[in-house]
């Protein structure tokens, strides 16, 4: 296998992900934003901060140095933080290779553009290399994908030809990929399921059982697709790996940071204190303000979104959020 691939952020998805492929005989470069970290990770080949107790391969090669982890490399993996990944990618570009393939497998909604990822992606991007552009989401916990665990994926490309590259190169034994061409919806329900998950989180906290979960988990699924078509992305997606799938799993799973978050918040601690405690980042948070906004913008109607908003950015007490939505004018089930 001779493609050179680079991944851009060692947290733990990252970590994870270039494990997976350098374990396939790619030669894998990792970059590590936090220079000790890297050298840590070169020297015990285990992420002791983000994915302890998991060894690594030792082809998997670690670097602190942006330039070194892009230069002369056929694919490269985004795994940053969704509010650092424009300003990594602006750093990276001039070091791309004009015909490399690029994929983000990170997820959220830009803050201060609303923009989704593949937007930005898009934005700074040349047109010839934005043919070569895709997405990996779905319902994947980085620990369980570690142990060998099998998961389910998608990967979504303009192309699906260039999907199926992503496919190829990623699928294993235990990890098995699909391939889609709808990137928005793809990556919408990748971003939006961690704002759902906050809910299902503060719901727990608050002592509430499976009835309440399961009326989030489905009424979430309807903003996210509400959303989702808005912006041009289809139905279907959301019932998929990347909508539905991503969606239990976060809402219902013990390894989720978003849906922690959430319990914290239900039992009565406030967002600045469990944030605090919290080493990996819960994208539900900042996520939650910009789809939020980006739905009063487009003129979606999103009842849950809007009250984790209020919980998170205008101290709302959660029982009165909770209380407030099933308050709300009775309606017909629908989209």
């Amino acid at each position: 296998m001779g493609e050179k691939i680079a991944v851009i952020g060692a947290g733990s998805w990252g970590t994870t992900l270039a494990d997976l492929l350098a374990k396939k005989g790619y030669p894998v470069t990792l970059w590590c934003y936090e220079e000790d970290l890297a050298e840590r990770i070169e020297r015990s080949k285990i992420n002791d901060l983000y994915l302890p107790g998991v060894n690594l391969s030792k082809n998997l090669q670690i670097t602190s140095v942006l330039k070194s982890a892009v230069s002369g490399k056929q694919l490269l993996l985004f795994v940053t933080p969704s509010q650092a990944t424009r300003q990594v990618l602006q750093q990276a570009l001039p070091d791309i290779l004009p015909q490399a393939l690029i994929v983000s497998a990170s997820k959220g909604i830009e803050n201060d553009s609303l923009m989704l990822l593949s937007q930005v992606f898009e934005e700074l991007l040349p047109e010839s290399m934005q043919l070569r552009l895709g997405f990996l989401s779905g319902p994947s916990f980085a620990k369980e994908v570690s142990s060998g665990m099998p998961t389910a994926v998608v990967a979504a490309a303009r192309d699906l030809a260039v999907a199926g590259e992503i496919q190829k190169i990623f699928s294993t034994e235990t990890f098995r990929v699909y391939t889609h061409n709808d990137i928005i919806g793809v990556e919408l329900g990748g971003a939006m399921k961690n704002v759902i998950a906050l809910a299902a989180g503060v719901a727990d906290g608050l002592g509430f059982g499976h009835n309440t979960r399961a009326a989030l988990i489905t009424r979430g699924l309807a903003e996210m697709t509400r959303l989702g078509m808005k912006l041009g992305g289809l139905a279907e997606t959301f019932a998929g790996l990347a909508g539905m799938g991503d969606l239990v799993l976060t809402c219902t799973g013990d390894l989720s940071r978003n849906r922690s978050v959430g319990i914290e918040l239900g039992k009565g601690h406030k967002l600045n204190d469990v944030l605090a405690g919290m080493q990996m980042v819960a994208e539900g948070v900042k996520t939650t303000l910009s789809a939020y906004q980006l739905a009063k913008k487009l003129g979606v109607d999103v009842p849950i979104i809007e009250q984790m908003y209020l919980v998170l950015y205008r101290d709302k007490d959660p029982r009165q959020a909770v209380t407030d939505l099933m308050s709300r004018d009775l309606k017909a089930e629908a989209l």
